[in-house]
């Protein structure tokens, strides 16, 4: 069924064309890796600073995230990944010119890098984003699982390719193959329409940073999966950090040996790929979650303790398998339960908070390795790993559901008899409920579930008053900065948010509607002596 299902998405033109462009990019991607992980080495004695080139890589990321998240959001996303592409083809050229030139230094290196590193920020919430306007929205986890097959089968290949470019021709050879390599994305995102859900007017900046976040901090799914993913970024990047170091000291290997076990993890990341749909159809998403830290914990000690060039490839297999299994959950499991119109925020935040971790874990580790060797390095994240895996039991991986959240569109913009504006307000909404008594106990479960709902979508000040003089009468109030902002977010509810207001109906008496009023604040009163304005004498 999977691979059926897989073959479908490849027919559709638009998404087998960026699907191609990705795994050139990423093949160049791979390529670079070797080549700047390998020159590293070779420029330094220090191992600290071999680390920091996967910092270098993931720190960007971590920082700028979440605004690239409000691009992917508010604009179209087409031209962001095309920006995002012509950033990182330019310091892949730069970086290959310095190295031609001899005018390359450790630091020059981390800085091209972090500006790479700025590209695959910028590129990677629209990239992701991308995938539900281009597949319909049950295609999303089988797109996610061809983006994540594509990835590995350049994992697995390109640091092969790298090993040899870089033993043959030398690092800067690599990173001029990495230049190249974003041509066809750059070609492909011509077929790449806008998105119709991309707003009209885009929302103030920093505003949306705000939605974003409190989608977020209002969603316990999402939340618990940002928090996992922090926990496995921290552990799971220490293979990839520290294995320059593991085969230049541990193994006595070159840039050869150094291509041949990246493509043994690739080759690892790729299985893992083939097997996500049959694994997710058969495991629950915290089952795959805690094998996939066991497994890495596993691997950490395997190559810890690994004399032998042959047996540490055989034993990263299994931990890119691990590395798969858990991000390509974690980033289906987000895009699964996030509507469209705040998709590329939310998956920012996860990146974030990911690769957070992963440039912590770069660091922690490199000084580890710095301080007490690398194979101690690589035991102390182990123990890491485990203790992520312990986070299981207190923090469970959200359900793997597939949930609609198509936009209501039942909203009807109210005409207002009053001469405001977009930027008017504040405003204040009351619904009056009309309710039994012997509903009142169900009536608050489901104002519960309502008032999350509200908040996330952009609500302030939720209140639920009940009348004094007549308990059968509740009022729901909030309130919005400005009469555009209650427009706005009244259009955000989703399909999956209608059954909680059906619910909520059908406990009203006698089945009556809930009466809605919205006002709007004053903000000036006539300066006349015949009006006067007491104060609260209780306050």
């Amino acid at each position: 069924m999977a691979d059926a299902s897989l073959t479908d998405i490849l027919k559709n033109r638009t998404f087998r064309a960026l699907w191609v462009g990705g795994i050139a990019s990423n093949l160049g991607t791979m390529v670079h890796t070797v080549g700047a992980g390998w020159l590293m080495a070779m420029l330094v004695t220090n191992d600290a600073m071999v680390s920091y080139v996967q910092a270098a890589t993931t720190l960007p990321v971590m920082i700028f995230s979440v605004l690239s998240g409000v691009l992917a959001d508010q604009y179209d996303r087409s031209k962001v990944l095309l920006i995002a592409q012509i950033l990182m083809m330019g310091a892949a050229t730069v970086l290959a010119f310095s190295v031609f030139s001899g005018s390359i230094t450790p630091y020059l290196l981390l800085i091209v890098t972090f500006l790479l590193g700025c590209g695959t920020a910028l590129h990677t919430p629209s990239w992701q984003a991308s995938v539900g306007d281009v597949v319909e929205r049950t295609q999303i986890a089988d797109a996610v699982t061809l983006n994540s097959m594509g990835l590995n089968l350049t994992r697995s290949v390109g640091p092969a390719v790298g090993g040899v470019i870089v033993a043959l021709f030398g690092a800067a050879s690599a990173f001029a193959f990495n230049a190249i390599s974003f041509i066809p994305m750059i070609l492909a995102l011509r077929l790449f329409k806008r998105d119709a859900s991309i707003p009209k007017e885009p929302e103030n900046f920093t505003r949306a940073i705000r939605a974003g976040i409190r989608y977020v901090v209002m969603s316990p799914e999402i939340t618990r999966v940002i928090l996992r993913g922090f926990a496995f970024g921290v552990s799971a990047i220490s293979i990839l950090a520290l294995l320059p170091l593991v085969t230049r000291d541990q193994l006595s290997g070159d840039a050869m040996t150094y291509g041949i076990l990246l493509g043994a993890y690739g080759v690892g990341a790729l299985g893992a790929g083939i097997a996500n749909a049959k694994l997710r159809a058969n495991y629950s998403s915290e089952t795959i979650i805690r094998i996939a830290f066991s497994g890495l914990g596993f691997s950490m000690v395997g190559v810890a303790l690994s004399p032998y060039a042959w047996l540490t490839g055989l034993i990263v297999i299994p931990a890119g398998a691990c590395w798969v299994l858990a991000l390509s959950l974690f980033n289906v499991v987000v895009q699964l339960n996030t509507p469209r119109w705040v998709v590329g925020r939310v998956l920012s935040i996860y990146q974030t908070a990911s690769f957070g971790g992963m440039t912590a874990g770069g660091w922690i580790w490199g000084v580890c390795a710095e301080k007490w060797s690398t194979p101690n390095a690589l035991l102390l994240a182990a123990v890491a790993s485990f203790i992520g895996l312990s986070i299981g039991f207190i923090i469970r991986m959200p359900t793997y559901r597939v949930v609609n959240l198509d936009p209501l569109n039942r909203f009807v913009e109210p005409e207002p008899h009053l001469e405001i504006t977009n930027r008017s307000g504040p405003v204040r909404v009351t619904v009056e409920y009309l309710i039994p008594e012997a509903n009142s106990e169900a009536f608050l479960m489901q104002l519960n579930q309502r008032r999350r709902v509200k908040l996330r979508d952009g609500a302030r000040e939720w209140v639920l008053l009940r009348d004094i003089e007549e308990p059968a009468i509740w009022k729901e109030s909030y309130t919005f900065p400005t009469w555009g902002e209650y427009l706005r977010c009244n259009q955000r509810p989703t399909q999956a948010d209608a059954e909680i207001s059906k619910e909520i109906r059908a406990l009203c008496e006698d089945g009556k509607m809930p009466i809605v009023r919205r006002l709007i604040e004053r903000h000036r009163l006539p300066s006349t002596s015949d009006i006067a304005i007491k104060s609260n004498p209780e306050v």
